[in-house]
């Protein structure tokens, strides 16, 4: 679960966002977190350990029944 926490923005990040790494760190991160901690767990829970890209793989598969926060975070996102 501590790998997870630091995961979320890098999920994010390494899905090919156009935020680039200096960007992705003056402003993006911990609100990316707290929007799509609950649902990573709820529903990507067997992926954790996977890579980033296969968390925001499970997330895009669920994406109807993730959280307003989580899914607007992907799409703010251009995921």
């Amino acid at each position: 679960m501590i790998r997870f926490l630091f995961a979320i923005p890098l999920v994010v990040m390494a899905a090919g966002s156009s935020l680039t790494p200096s960007a992705f760190a003056q402003g993006a991160g911990p609100h990316e977190h707290d929007a799509c901690a609950r649902d990573v767990s709820r529903f990507c829970r067997a992926h954790m350990n996977d890579g980033d890209s296969v968390v925001l793989s499970c997330l895009q598969q669920n994406r109807a029944r993730l959280s307003k926060a989580c899914a607007k975070v992907l799409t703010d996102h251009g995921q």
